[in-house]
């Protein structure tokens, strides 16, 4: 089966909808695409025989009926329309969405008067009859996408001439595509989402002056974008990302002055954008994101006044922000994060830019204060100024935003905490706050009156991490009603574990490692309601995110476009906590990731833990736990990752189910651990010589503080570690770039 298209390229950012095809097509082409569908074919002949044969031999089954045994005349079967006159030929097949599967039989190609197909959003399988080009010369219309076709296309030829929509889509087609399909009459030829390698099928001397829409996405097509390119005069939508494309953008495409979509990110991409790209007049999107373009963007982009997206973040780009994009005033989404772009940012004027609903500028190398001018930019829903070199103070103007809810300043040097946090909590719609890495050694806001009824009500995503506060976990967060994540990592941040956390209905992720916590697990922690009940559970929205966050563990990033993929977890790792882990943990029916390491928790691992059957990751290293590994333990059949490092844990390690897939790394430190993958096969052999003593081996808890503190202050943390990283190249501890 085809791989999950998030995964399939490494290291390069996705759509922000994960799991989800992108099939955006402009209403430009739906307009043509419906009169093409509706094209009236009116006919009262009875079905020829031929037909009607061909037809009940198509092997296609839908779990509901389509009624064709009703009626012997197939004209009048459901799907099916005959031509006019009293041949009774059949022209139009059109069953879209009607749960088919089967194979689509060779005899299909004897309804050779056929010029509409769709069988689109289906389960169909196998391959394409070999004929099905050759044989049906007059189709106009051809839609087989979103169904489970396979193998290579069959070949073609100039015989479909009268071709002008074709369209495989989201199949499992592979070989390369046949530049013979792609014939001069073709308007709209889309083949995303397949496994297509080889070239683009688009030569110097080929003849596509009717082509409109020309979508390549989603495929293993290499080499270079052909200059022939710009040939196809009429085009107005060129996708071809998420691909393995190479070279630099030809002179050619520049040419193409009907372009409303320029689409071509997550290829290998290089050079510069040459001010060609001004010629491009209609140009409303333009995304080459995730590739190794270099060089400024061109100061005149700001004179492509329809642009609406222009998304070029994780590139090699360099210079300022150019002052003519305050001209592109009918922009909506500006994303340019992750690149090496330099300049005061608080004197650009977004004034003009009154559409403009995302800015993404994270990343980069800009300094001076929080823009004042975007204040007045008053349709901005999300704004990620992360991982800059910005000062200063959040001003009060910011609530004039009335319709924020994604703000991300992580990773920059602001100051005054309190002072932020009451201001921002009059910008009601607020969903998503991560301030990480500011704020250096400050006292933790501690203002009762931040968690008023006037206050973060709407707030779902929490990250104060990395800013090294001191003090308490603050009370007022008992109050914020709606909140599912928080991050109060790699603080100095003292007291105990409050219980009152899982008083919060829809919390669901807590992190907060690397602080000097202290006291025991408290058992109010194990009745979480989001954790131990599907009823609330299921109740919690965990759907889209403004712009998508990023989370970093074990070296590591993971993009999140929606709470609803971020794993249920509890990270309370390096601190100071102690007593025995209490057996009412085994309540956490809902949580995936529980991690205690590096502290002082003592006694045995409750055979509770085995009631955990969501649990993905468990790690316990670096406590003082002793007594044996629950043998229960082997039936959490989603556990991927295990470690117990350095307790005093002793007895057969438990074997079977998961515990097969762990390595020795998992169990070290424990010389009285006997079994496989231990070197003591057999817990009767003699240990060969005298154990280490755990605390030469043990890091010690001041150790640990320090190292915590080394990492929070020269490297940085954001959300979980990293809840705001936002390059694809970094590791998991900082923000500097490769």
């Amino acid at each position: 089966m085809k791989e999950n298209r998030e995964t399939a390229k490494d290291d390069k950012e996705l759509p922000q909808t994960p799991n989800q095809r992108p099939r955006t097509q402009f209403l430009l082409f739906w307009g043509q695409w419906f009169v093409l569908m509706l094209l009236p074919c009116f006919g009262t002949s009875a079905c020829d025989k031929v037909n009607s044969d061909a037809l009940l031999s198509l092997a296609l089954k839908a779990p509901l009926n389509l009624n064709w045994s009703a009626f012997t005349d197939c004209c009048l079967w459901e799907g099916i329309t005959c031509g006019p006159g009293d041949q009774g030929h059949v022209v139009r097949l059109w069953l879209p969405r009607r749960g088919l599967t089967g194979v689509i039989h060779p005899s299909i190609t004897s309804l050779t008067h056929l010029t509409h197909l769709n069988l689109s959003h289906n389960s169909l399988l196998g391959s394409l009859p070999d004929d099905l080009f050759s044989s049906l010369s007059s189709l106009q219309v051809i839609d087989l996408s979103f169904n489970h076709l396979i193998h290579r296309l069959p070949p073609s030829s100039n015989k479909i001439s009268q071709l002008q929509v074709l369209n495989l889509s989201s199949n499992f087609f592979t070989g390369t595509i046949p530049s013979s399909i792609l014939v001069p009459s073709v308007s709209i030829f889309n083949v995303s989402n397949n496994s297509f390698s080889g070239l683009i099928p688009i030569n110097n001397g080929s003849n596509h002056t009717s082509l409109i829409c020309l979508d390549l996405s989603y495929n293993q097509l290499t080499d270079t974008i052909p200059p022939g390119i710009g040939l196809c005069s009429k085009l107005q939508v060129f996708r071809a990302g998420f691909n393995n494309l190479s070279g630099s953008l030809p002179d050619e495409i520049f040419n193409l002055a009907d372009l409303r979509q320029l689409s071509l990110p997550v290829n290998s991409l290089t050079g510069p954008i040459n001010d060609g790209i001004m010629n491009l007049t209609n140009l409303q999107i333009l995304e080459i994101f995730s590739n190794q373009l270099s060089g400024p963007i061109p100061s005149q982009i700001g004179s492509l006044s329809r642009l609406e997206n222009l998304l070029l973040h994780i590139n090699n780009l360099t210079g300022p922000l150019p002052l003519s994009l305050a001209n592109s005033t009918k922009l909506s989404a500006l994303n340019l994060r992750v690149n090496n772009l330099t300049g005061n940012l608080s004197s650009f004027n977004f004034s003009p830019l009154q559409l403009l609903t995302t800015l993404d500028l994270g990343n980069n190398n800009f300094t001076g204060e929080f823009p004042k001018r975007l204040y007045s930019c008053k349709s901005l829903t999300a704004i990620r100024l992360a991982g800059n070199q910005l000062t200063g103070q959040i001003s009060p103007e910011i609530v004039a935003l009335e319709s924020l809810a994604f703000l991300s300043l992580s990773n920059n040097s602001m100051t005054n905490a309190t002072g932020a946090l009451r201001i921002l909590k009059g910008c009601k719609n607020l969903t998503t706050l991560i301030l990480s890495k500011n704020f250096l050694f400050e006292p933790v806001p501690d203002d009762t009156s931040l968690g008023d009824l006037d206050g973060f009500q709407s707030l779902r995503v929490f990250s104060l991490g990395g800013c090294q506060f001191t003090g308490q976990v603050p009370t007022w967060l008992a109050k914020l009603k709606n909140l599912q994540a928080l991050d109060l990592s790699f603080n100095l941040i003292t007291g105990s574990v409050p219980g009152w956390l899982a008083s919060l209905p829809n919390l669901f992720y807590i992190d907060l490692s690397n602080n000097l916590l202290q006291g025991g697990f408290p058992n109010e922690l194990c009745q979480m309601p989001v954790l131990t009940s599907k009823e609330a559970s299921d109740k919690v929205d965990r759907t889209y995110i403004e712009l998508p966050v990023f989370v970093n563990r074990n070296k590591a990033s993971q993009l999140y476009s929606q709470l609803s993929n971020l794993a249920p977890g509890i990270y309370l790792s390096n601190n100071s906590l102690n007593g025995s882990i209490p057996i009412e943990i085994g309540q956490l029916k809902f949580i995936h990731v529980l991690d205690l390491s590096h502290n002082n928790f003592s006694s045995s691992i409750p055979d509770q833990i085995s009631n955990l059957t969501n649990l993905e990751k468990l790690d316990l290293s670096y406590n003082q736990l002793s007594g044996q590994i629950p043998a229960s333990l082997k039936d959490l059949h989603f556990l991927s990752s295990f470690s117990v490092e350095y307790n005093d844990l002793q007895g057969l390690i438990p074997s079977g189910g998961q515990f097969d897939t762990f390595t020795i790394s998992s169990f070290e430190g424990n010389p009285d651990l006997c079994g496989p993958p231990t070197p003591k096969r057999s817990c009767h052999q003699s240990p060969q010589s005298p154990p280490q003593v755990l605390e030469v081996t043990r890091r010690s808890k001041t150790q640990t503080i320090l190292i915590a503190l080394i990492f929070g202050i020269f490297f940085g943390i954001g959300f979980g570690i990293g809840f705001n990283m936002d390059d694809k190249k970094i590791p998991i501890i900082g923000w500097r770039r490769k």
